[in-house]
């Protein structure tokens, strides 16, 4: 039995500081190396952390480390090749969103995890916290009806700047546009709440940004429970809101905030009728709000205490297979795509470059 994680981080960029925090916080975690492809960053980010070894790259913080676990915070193109190197050397791997740039490349991650007997935990932190785990326990459970309709918004602003980074806003470096970049996250809860998809009708769009991929996307997703949800990605939106609406048979819950969630972030309003049982519904006292720390503490203790990871860390495929079916259904002039579909889709596993409709003067 592993008594104390060793982890290492691979990428220094912003969210790497929370890895750091979230490593920091755990009693049975340390971080112990780090590397980026700026030896100057990696320096800083280590004298900011308190970590004793910097490396020139992956290979040689994998043999000189032996790491439990390796963090990897860089943009996707590379997860794929980082993340079998990990397995490789028998570390654990938790890999920031999106996990890959294609459903093939998750599909090489998952296979390298298998054959290691390893985990592969992706960060999707808006599944965590005590509202969230709340409101599936009530939707699972039936006390609030069966869900009807749903509403999944990202409503973003990425300035000219952002655009400017050289990987961003490319099909090859970055896989995708803001659908992928930054509609995964309420994707993903949204799927979380409600299960598994069966269809999805969707279209891309250049709204107003000088980028090789979508400023905004627009679908219509049907889930296999029968509830009907609209989507909307956008990085030209300036009052930013990440939200979700669920209006079910009892209830509506609504959820409204940007980066993260707490209690007062969600909602649930009674139908005509049912206003009695909205005491039942009653978030707990105990509060938790969404986060990467709680999310890598529950797979820290997972992989201590050699048990399967968490549902806040489990099937690392559902939000990119419903953000594959998105852009293979815009490649499709809209037209529907299905789970089957896109299990023999002969482009939109390998990538999901999908043309995008223009609407700049």
């Amino acid at each position: 039995m592993i008594q104390t994680l060793r982890c290492a981080l691979v990428g220094t960029g912003a969210v790497a500081n929370l890895h750091a925090q979230a490593v920091a916080a755990h009693p049975r975690a340390e971080l112990v190396a780090v590397t980026d492809i700026s030896p100057d960053a990696a320096r800083d980010f280590a004298a900011r952390h308190g970590i004793a070894a910097v490396h020139d790259d992956l290979a040689s913080l994998l043999a000189a480390e032996r790491p439990d676990v390796v963090l990897i915070c860089t943009p996707p193109g590379v997860h794929r090749e980082q993340t079998v190197a990990a397995f490789a050397a028998g570390a654990h791997v938790v890999v920031e969103k999106p996990p890959a740039p294609s459903l093939d490349e998750l599909d090489k991650m998952r296979a390298a995890a298998d054959a290691a007997g390893k985990q592969l935990a992706v960060v999707f932190q808006q599944r965590t916290g005590t509202a969230a785990a709340h409101v599936k326990r009530l939707l699972d459970s039936g006390a609030l009806g069966r869900p009807l309709l749903a509403q999944c918004q990202t409503l973003w602003f990425r300035d000219a700047g952002y655009f400017a980074v050289p990987w961003r806003g490319k099909w090859e470096t970055e896989g995708g546009g803001t659908t992928l970049g930054h509609g995964i996250h309420q994707l993903d809860l949204l799927a979380f709440l409600l299960g598994d998809w069966a269809r999805v009708e969707a279209r891309l769009w250049r709204l107003d940004r000088e980028t090789e991929t979508e400023d905004a996307s627009t679908a219509t997703v049907l889930f296999e429970r029968g509830v009907v949800a609209q989507v909307v990605a956008s990085a030209v939106s300036p009052r930013e809101t990440s939200s979700l609406r669920i209006d079910t048979q009892r209830a509506t819950v609504t959820v409204d905030h940007l980066y993260g969630h707490g209690h007062e972030n969600w909602s649930l309003t009674p139908a005509p009728g049912f206003e009695t049982d909205a005491a039942a519904w009653a978030f707990p006292e105990a509060e938790e709000r969404s986060d990467h720390g709680p999310l890598l503490r529950d797979v820290f203790d997972a992989i201590l205490d050699e048990q399967p990871l968490p549902p806040t860390a489990d099937a690392p495929a559902r939000s990119l297979e419903l953000v594959a079916a998105i852009y293979a259904s815009a490649d499709a002039d809209g037209r529907p795509v299905t789970p089957a579909d896109l299990a023999t889709h002969p482009t939109h596993r390998r990538g999901f470059a999908s043309p995008v409709t223009d609407l700049r003067p």
